[in-house]
């Protein structure tokens, strides 16, 4: 088996988002601690560089999603792990790199646990991991400190974009809760990628706060994880902004929509949860938001704030 300067593979293939890769980090340091003298790669979108670069000891395996194949030569690896799901499109990206030892879910054709629905997914990794023999702790979620300051230290962040319709609570009551929080003497500021730049703009202006306080889309990934990493507080939908508050044990408000909480919410730390679990549709690709979501009202983000000690 081919081995790169003197190290076999580890590949671990998770060609998702932010988020996804947050919860999947007590698996990889538990991969990291199994495999010490093994070359370490996690296979997803190259835009999340900087991101894994805080989990550590990690290189970027540039993948675009399952539509094409992994960049590796057949044989080469020794571990392959598929932390991307348990269908038949990433098992069969897992099955073409034809490593020495696979770690997966089980089919009625492969041994492995079989998936369980009902997991959160921090334990749904640690659990498939423990079933192949490896200790680890869905409670070893914690990411290094990032290598560069915050631009706004003790900022309160309220990050108001989401990849989908579904997860976006209303831009009036966001700013409702920014002109709150200010005149409480948060010094407020609006995260989010470049495409939600115009929706933070409106959040702002609605808020009658400057519009300097506008960040989304000036920021590295590097610079928004130190920026929740050295927040007073974040308000958020249930994004990647949620999940590096979780990693960093910032306060938090999540608001949760079409996703259970159950699945995807904080570990324990001082994070709050909002939505109405009975309202949720759950159509996460949906344009409009859930009702889960919408039940959530402006005093109930700030009853929640305050629930925290940071009102």
């Amino acid at each position: 088996m081919p081995v790169e300067n003197g190290k076999p593979d580890v590949l671990v293939l998770r060609a998702l988002k932010l988020g996804d890769l947050l919860v999947a980090v007590p698996a990889l340091h538990a991969l990291r601690r199994a495999y010490p003298g093994h070359r370490l790669r996690y296979a997803a979108q190259g835009w999340l560089a900087e991101a894994l670069g805080l989990v550590g000891g990690f290189e970027l395996l540039p993948t675009h999603g399952l539509d094409v194949p992994l960049a590796v030569e057949p044989g080469s690896v020794d571990v392959a792990v598929n932390l991307h799901g348990s269908g038949p499109e990433s098992q069969a990206r897992i099955d073409a790199v034809r490593a020495r030892r696979t770690i997966a879910h089980g089919t009625d054709h492969r041994s492995g646990p079989r998936w369980r629905p009902d997991l959160h997914e921090r334990e749904r990794w640690v659990r498939l991991l423990e079933w192949h023999g490896i200790e680890a702790d869905p409670l070893d979620f914690r990411l290094d400190v990032p290598p560069v300051a915050s631009p706004v230290p003790a900022a309160t962040v309220l990050h108001v974009g989401a990849a989908y319709g579904s997860r976006l609570w209303p831009a009036d009551r966001f700013a409702a809760v920014a002109s709150r929080l200010a005149e409480a003497g948060h010094s407020v500021i609006f995260t989010g990628s470049a495409g939600e730049r115009e929706r933070a703009l409106e959040v702002c202006i609605r808020s009658g706060l400057p519009a300097t306080a506008v960040l989304a889309g000036n920021l590295s990934l590097g610079e928004f994880a130190a920026t929740i990493a050295a927040a007073r507080l974040v308000v958020s939908a249930d994004t990647g902004a949620a999940h590096l508050a979780s990693a960093y044990s910032t306060p938090s408000v999540v608001l949760f929509g079409p996703a259970p909480p159950e699945i995807w919410g904080p570990p324990p730390g001082p994070h709050v949860v909002l939505t109405r679990a009975d309202l949720r549709r759950g159509d996460t690709f949906a344009a409009d938001p859930d009702p889960a979501l919408l039940a959530v009202s402006v005093q109930d983000v700030l009853a929640a704030v305050r629930d925290l000690g940071v009102l």
